[in-house]
């Protein structure tokens, strides 16, 4: 499979003309929105990357950063508090004072699509800045894929074939470079209204890879916090 040039984030990026199309209507809508690519968020010292699908328009859109204002980031921030791997449970500003440790999260297109349905041309162009970010996490890092579409992100960004590890909930994948991918339901709000995924089945899957990292210290218990 060939994998896109290995990009480090641009924030102004104009690779995908749908994309910039549709944010500069969004920006001349809300002038106040980020309306731009977002960047990952998190600490630099990873040993969890979670990979998302792309920003939500009036949630990580808007602020500039994943999950921040979208109902999927309701359940992750709180899920990820609960692990002891953010100083909050919720997200609502790139600039509040919410700090993630030991893990990072990213999407796998970084700019909000149209009715939030990336192209497969557009999840093809941005991967050059996953394959970037997937390149300098250290061997052994555990990488949790929001959605197929993430899955997939994250093996055409290490140059693997999509049909050697199918996409399942809690499914488990061995990559080169010691890497494990633990796929997971996205937690958007179609999938928790609908209970095709639940908090406890999100909390039990996040857990495994918290798990898979081999943070054992208090400050990464793998019990959640109460």
């Amino acid at each position: 499979m060939t994998t896109p040039a290995n990009t480090s984030f641009d924030l102004h990026c104009t690779l995908c003309p749908r994309l910039v199309e549709f944010l500069t209507a969004g920006k001349h809508e809300h002038p106040q929105y980020h309306c731009a690519p977002v960047p990952p968020f998190g600490d630099a010292n990873v040993r969890l990357l979670i990979v998302g699908l792309a920003p939500g328009f009036h949630g990580a859109n808007a602020t500039g950063r994943p999950f921040t204002g979208d109902n999927a980031g309701i359940l992750l921030y709180e899920t990820l508090h609960a692990f002891g791997l953010s100083t909050a449970p919720r997200s609502v500003a790139a600039d509040d004072s919410l700090r993630l440790i030991g893990c990072r999260i990213s999407n796998a297109v970084k700019c909000v699509p149209p009715g939030n349905k990336p192209l497969p041309a557009e999840i093809a162009t941005c991967n050059r800045y996953l394959a970037h970010e997937l390149a300098r996490v250290k061997e052994g890092t555990v990488l949790l894929a929001l959605g197929a579409i993430a899955h997939g992100a994250v093996l055409r960004a290490l140059g693997l074939k999509q049909s050697a590890f199918a996409f399942a909930h809690g499914a488990e994948h061995t990559l080169p470079r010691e890497l494990t991918m633990v796929d997971s339901y996205h937690c958007s709000r179609y999938n928790t209204n609908t209970r095709r995924l639940t908090t406890d089945m999100f909390r039990a899957v996040v857990g495994r890879a918290v798990e898979l990292t081999g943070m054992r210290t208090s400050d990464y218990p793998l019990t959640p916090n109460p």
